[in-house]
């Protein structure tokens, strides 16, 4: 336990006007930098939707575009992870893409009442956004299972069309999978080499600028990359490469000084512009203990792999889904907001009222802050959106073949731009969803775009007002369990560090825990911060357990270089000679 003095917690409740002044306009909708992979998924999507939406052209059966096109979408998944872990992530994204089409299919076929409709489509939104934030899959989260399993609920179905349907999910989905897959034929080691360069450069920025924020975007770059490697497959030359990299940028934002490398941030740039390149992955010279903590990576690789370690996943897994996880109050949020919006457009007339359900559930994030940052998003990028449909509509009925290139534009377009921010996505995303309406037969211009209108409206309205009606006092809850995660892994990286009979593997796996707990702490604080409603955070206690846990890894990594010597590196029967 710290020393660091704490302020006392009492439980009270944040005021609306506290809460207010976190509600930020001009920052929610300032352009960011594009991600430096924003290419991938946005080629990827066109790619998995272009020879479904062709061959359909070819056979003249255009209607049938929103089910291959609820595969296709599926290609915009995993992009950061492994390919190992990116098979099975996008293969259960494709079973989960035809689950939900299965029961929105099955109810449009069972009823043709609005009322019931909307409640399973709420339902729907709810499960897909619990179990998408239990799985940790990313971006782009659960909106697009919304977006496609509500928009087929207020499709006409028959029951003996439904197996049809699904086949064609599935197959456009097959596609999708072997889209995302194939940059493995070129570059194996893609992902992890993207992900420890990430590492390096913000150890780099660490190491020039020290201070809590350069320290927790390190920590939390060093332990995404960890976790990108001992998800990979096998262990490789490469692999072996990027884990010694992870290592020096592990030392450099741990220890600063001489020994841990913090005074090579230009170094540790060159090595990350070098594994992303498509050469030769650096090899940084041998420093004391690294062959030692590799071989504990292989060991906890091997641990993560047994049944066991399987067992353990899955038990984390239900424990997120399961009663008291902070998750299910941002679900109940997701139900709650897509329902009212369903119904309040349904009580105005509208009867399709599918827009207004997704825009209600993508509203919904971690906390009522960044939901408001959404709302703002949603709403400019939906309305410019709907301005762009009507100049692009022209253009796509001059022919089929038209539509489909202004569909795949599109597609491209949201991918290039939703990584700037939310909103300028959406001014392509909305355009390309009102033309699938397109693929069906033509609609009357302005009575799409007036519905849409409305559905944003209220979408927006619906779902905002959820999210600060149904509260998540169990964020403050996760913030009080992290905390005692994180000074139990102080504890045990102090006791490995200071205990001369400890196997050095086992010291590094315990300063790999350290450095998780601290991420976790991290995100449930900054995620509890943005709640309204709750009791007072142990902010005091927070800043301290993560300067007492970031002194703990500069001592573990200190200790390390110094108690080890480089003569020893050959000791690791695991790691090989390269």
């Amino acid at each position: 336990m710290s020393d660091a003095p704490t302020c006392p917690e009492r439980p009270v409740a944040r005021t609306a006007r506290a809460a207010a002044r976190r509600l930020a306009v001009v920052p929610a909708l300032r352009l960011s930098r594009p991600s430096d992979t924003w290419f991938k998924p946005a080629l990827s999507v066109v790619a998995a939707s272009a020879v479904p939406h062709l061959t359909l052209l070819a056979v003249g059966r255009l209607d049938l575009v929103i089910f291959t096109m609820a595969g296709s979408l599926c290609a915009l998944y995993g992009h950061g992870l492994p390919y190992a872990r990116r098979a099975r992530a996008v293969a259960g994204v494709v079973l989960g893409m035809a689950a939900g089409l299965a029961v929105s299919r099955a109810a449009a076929a069972l009823t043709d009442s609005t009322a019931v409709l909307i409640a399973v489509g709420a339902l729907l939104a709810a499960v897909q956004k619990a179990v998408c934030d239990a799985t940790r899959i990313g971006p782009p989260g659960h909106v697009i299972f919304t977006f496609v399993s509500s928009a087929a609920l207020f499709a006409p179905q028959r029951p003996e069309q439904t197996p049809a349907h699904l086949a064609l999910t599935l197959g456009a989905g097959a596609f999708a999978w072997l889209v995302v897959l194939a940059p493995a034929l070129v570059r194996r080691e893609g992902p992890e080499r993207r992900s420890v360069a990430r590492a390096l450069e913000a150890a780099a920025a660490c190491a020039a600028d020290p201070g809590p924020r350069t320290r927790n975007a390190a920590a939390a770059a060093v332990h995404a990359a960890w976790q990108c490697l001992l998800a990979s497959g096998r262990p490789t030359p490469v692999r072996r490469s990027l884990e010694r990299l992870v290592v020096r940028a592990e030392a450099a934002f741990a220890a600063p000084g001489p020994d841990g490398g913090a005074g090579e941030p230009d170094r540790l740039r060159e090595w990350a512009a070098r594994t992303r390149a498509r050469g030769p992955v650096p090899t940084p010279p041998p420093t004391a203990g690294t062959a030692d903590e590799l071989y504990g990576i292989a060991a906890e690789r091997a641990a993560l792999r047994c049944p066991e370690g399987r067992r353990a996943a899955r038990r984390a897994l239900l424990g997120r889904l399961g009663p008291g996880s902070p998750l299910l109050p941002v679900a109940l949020r997701t139900l709650v907001g897509c329902a009212l919006a369903g119904y309040l457009c349904a009580a105005l007339g509208v009867g399709r009222p599918y827009w207004a359900i997704v825009t209600a559930a993508s509203l919904h994030q971690a906390n009522v802050t960044l939901s408001w940052d959404r709302t703002l998003q949603r709403t400019l990028g939906n309305l410019l959106g709907v301005l762009v449909f009507a100049a692009v509509l022209p253009v796509s009925r001059t022919g089929p073949l038209a539509l489909v290139c202004c569909c795949l534009f599109l597609s491209f377009a949201a991918e290039a731009l939703i990584t700037r921010n939310y909103w300028l996505g959406s001014v392509a995303v909305t355009p390309m969803a009102l033309l699938v309406l397109e693929f069906g037969g033509a609609h009357p211009a302005g009575e799409v775009i007036g519905d849409r209108v409305l559905d944003t409206v209220l979408g927006a309205l619906a779902g905002f007002l959820a999210a600060v009606l149904v509260t998540n006092r169990r964020a403050a809850g996760r913030v009080e369990r992290a905390l005692d995660t994180a000074e139990r892994a102080r504890s045990e990286a102090e006791r490995t560090g200071a205990d001369p009979s400890a196997a050095p593997a086992e010291r590094d796996r315990a300063r790999r825990t350290l450095t998780a707990s601290l991420v976790e702490l991290r995100e449930a604080g900054d995620t509890a911060a943005g709640e309204w409603w709750q009791r007072a955070l142990p902010e005091q206690r927070l800043l301290a357990a993560e300067l007492a846990g970031h002194r703990t890894l500069a001592a573990t990594a200190r200790r390390r270089g110094s108690g080890a010597s480089t003569a020893s590196t050959p000791t690791a029967p695991s790691i090989g000679a390269e």
